[in-house]
This record gives structure tokens, C-alpha cells and sequence, in this order.
């Protein structure tokens, strides 16, 4: 049997200055050590983005666990804030510090060390998949969906996965995520007329026009929450003319919305209705507003079932909590994963992930790492 230790690669991890899109050498690690497990290691390199797929047993065999996360991380910020070296992994009173030292070098270096431990002591019948990315902090387009577009070339399959991200809000194993809302960011442009202040009916004003959908939308109740799902929710993030004078009657105005929705929507349901409030603001005012939609993924939900129960019971087994199954939270690349396959998020307690300082309790690496272990050989039993 092969011993990894969690901590000691979480270290390692958290040393190499992986900000996306760089890689810092994390997944090289990762290789070597997948590698040396007998793993068969593939890069999935695209678009400038770093990308490992692991497989331990037979390509497309029925019973494939798969475990997916990131290596990259946010960058530090005010690096003069922080009260030790980002990337030095240094431990401190029980805890390890580190950008990524939550979110989420130590989750993958926990599954890695269960996943070795299994494969190299009592080799299951079924094969173990690790599917990780450098591209999930910023735009995700060359990251998990790059694995999973080569994995479909390639005839590989996973026939459950389990994301590691962190889920926990305080305690480790209070919470599983079964599903996640929908996100998308809409962005408004109204265009009038320029003018001085001093004389309005020769301008055309775009800012009262835009003032008055952004509230209509602001006022909105998009529903009641649905039965795995809290309210939906639409946010004002931007308001602006960029207009320093005071004088001016800009001639455009921009605002942008984000909305977190749930499966009573999808996003081209709430691109309709974005664009019926639009068109009634201009049909009032006569002031052209151009609207432009991103979405970031829609709602998904795994129903709670044998994978859930698979999950919350090895939790139950090792901390004594009974987690509870939630949606909540922002998106992650479970929304790209539950296209693939039936798909559950379990992870640390997430309360210091992307702030100074950010920071791990040694402990929990360890038990995270006997959770994910459990899992395995509950799974392949």
C-alpha cells in the first residue's frame, strides 16, 4: 500500500503559485505522484490552461468513481495584509496558511491520498477517475469543460463524481451539495442624447430611464423557492454614466444584474422576461436600451438518492454529523460535471477561502481525506 500524506501535498500544492492561468507546477506534482501509483496520467492542456486526467483501472468499466477539483487560486490581493508568505504553506497553531490552502489544493490533495491508498492497497473492481483543472476561478471554459469534451472523444466515462470543493459553512460534514442555481450576468447600455444640465428638453436623458428598469427588476420577485431550492435572487452590481461632469447630460448609461435562479427558471426564461422589461421601459421613455446576457451555468439538482446517501453516510460514519443536502452557495463545476454524470459536492469548511490569510486546519485534512477513503470503499464494496 502507498501512504500519501495530505498535508505534506497540500503543502506542496499551496507552493506552487498556480494564480489563473498559471500553473505554477501543480499538476506536473500531481502527475508524478499519480503516476507513481500506477495511475495512467493524461494532459488535457487547452486554450493556455492546464489540465490532469487520472485513471486507476480499466478505460469505460461500469463502476468508475470520479473526483474532480482545481488547483488554480485567486491571486493574494494585498499581499502586505497577509501575515506570512502566500505561497509558503506555513502551519501556525494547527493551521496551515496558504493561498488555496481551502479553496482547494487541500480538498485534491485529499482525494489524491485516498485514491492512491485504495488503489494500492486492496485494488477495487471498478476503475477511480481524477479529473483536475487549472481553470475554475476564472472563466471555466478551458478547465473542467475541456476535460470533459476530451473525455467524450476519448470514450472515458465516470459513472458518479464527487467535487471537493468546500461545502461546509462551520463544522466538517454538516453539509452536502446536491444541486446549485443558475447564474447570469445581464448587461444594460441606454442610450439618449448629450446635453447641458441647464437645458433638459434639448438632451435626452438615459439615466432616469435606466434608473427605472434597473428598480423594476430590483423590485421583482422571481418565485417562492422550489422543493430543493431557496428564492431566487437579482442583484444591482453596476450603475454607471462615467460622467465627472456635473453639467452634462450623459449620453449613456450602463447597469449590470446577476441573478441566481433555481429550477423554476432557466436562463433563456429569464432572458424573455428581461426583455419584455425591457421593451416596456423604452416603450415609456423612448430610450433605446441595449441588452447583452452571459450565463455562467444553469440550475442543476442531483435528487437525493444513492449517491447522496453513499456520501452522507461515510460523513455520518467519520464525524457523527448528519449533513444536511443543500443547494446553496455560488456556482462551481458541478454544473459542467452533471451533464456527464450523476454528480454531489463535499468538502472542507469554507470560511477563509479567497480572503487574507487564507487557511486550513490540519485535522481536517486528515479526516477529509478518511471521508473521501471511506467513500471509495463503501462504493466499491
Amino acid at each position: 500500500m502507498t501512504h500519501i500524506d495530505p498535508v505534506d501535498l497540500t503543502a506542496r500544492l499551496i507552493r506552487c503559485p498556480s494564480v489563473t492561468p498559471e500553473d505554477g507546477g501543480a499538476l506536473d506534482l500531481l502527475h508524478d505522484v499519480l503516476t507513481d501509483a500506477g495511475f495512467a496520467c493524461t494532459r488535457v492542456d487547452r486554450g493556455g490552461i492546464s489540465n490532469l486526467f487520472a485513471r486507476w483501472g480499466s478505460k469505460g468499466h461500469p463502476r468508475s468513481f470520479g473526483f474532480n477539483g482545481h488547483t488554480d487560486v485567486v491571486p493574494v490581493g494585498d499581499a502586505a495584509a497577509w501575515t506570512c508568505d502566500p505561497f509558503q504553506a506555513e502551519i501556525r497553531d494547527g493551521m496551515m496558511l496558504g493561498r488555496g490552502a481551502v479553496d482547494m489544493k487541500s480538498g485534491v490533495a485529499a482525494f489524491v491520498a485516498a485514491a492512491v491508498q485504495l488503489v494500492t492497497g486492496t485494488p477495487p473492481d471498478g476503475a477511480v477517475i481524477l479529473a483536475i483543472t487549472g481553470d475554475e476561478e476564472a472563466d471555466a471554459i478551458d478547465g473542467t469543460r475541456a476535460l470533459l469534451d476530451w473525455m467524450d472523444a476519448a470514450g472515458e466515462a465516470m459513472t458518479v463524481c464527487l467535487v471537493g470543493e468546500p461545502t461546509c459553512p462551520d463544522r466538517l460534514g454538516e453539509m452536502i451539495k446536491i444541486g446549485r442555481r443558475g447564474s447570469m450576468n445581464i448587461f444594460f447600455t441606454a442610450t439618449g442624447v448629450q446635453g447641458h444640465a441647464a437645458y433638459p428638453h434639448r438632451a435626452k436623458n438615459p439615466v432616469p430611464a435606466l434608473a427605472r428598469l434597473v428598480d423594476r427588476l430590483a423590485q421583482a420577485r422571481l418565485d417562492d423557492g422550489t422543493a430543493q431550492f431557496d428564492p431566487s435572487t437579482l442583484a444591482v452590481t453596476t450603475f454607471d454614466t462615467g460622467n465627472p461632469a456635473t453639467n452634462v447630460i450623459p449620453a449613456q448609461c450602463r447597469a449590470t444584474v446577476n441573478i441566481r435562479f433555481n429550477d423554476a427558471h432557466s436562463s433563456s426564461t429569464l432572458t424573455e422576461w428581461l426583455e419584455q422589461q425591457r421593451a416596456a421601459i423604452v416603450d415609456e421613455t423612448g430610450i433605446e436600451i441595449d441588452v447583452r446576457v452571459a450565463v455562467s451555468g444553469e440550475s442543476f439538482v442531483t435528487p437525493p438518492g444513492t449517491l447522496s446517501d453513499l456520501v452522507a453516510t461515510a460523513v455520518t460514519a467519520e464525524t457523527g454529523l448528519v449533513p444536511v443536502l443543500s443547494t446553496s452557495g455560488g456556482t462551481s463545476d458541478a454544473r459542467f460535471v452533471q451533464r456527464h454524470c450523476p454528480v454531489v459536492e463535499f468538502g472542507l469548511v469554507g470560511r477563509s477561502m479567497h480572503q487574507v490569510d487564507e487557511q486550513v486546519e490540519v485535522a481536517q485534512i486528515l479526516a477529509l481525506t478518511a471521508i473521501y477513503g471511506r467513500i471509495l470503499r463503501d462504493y466499491f464494496a
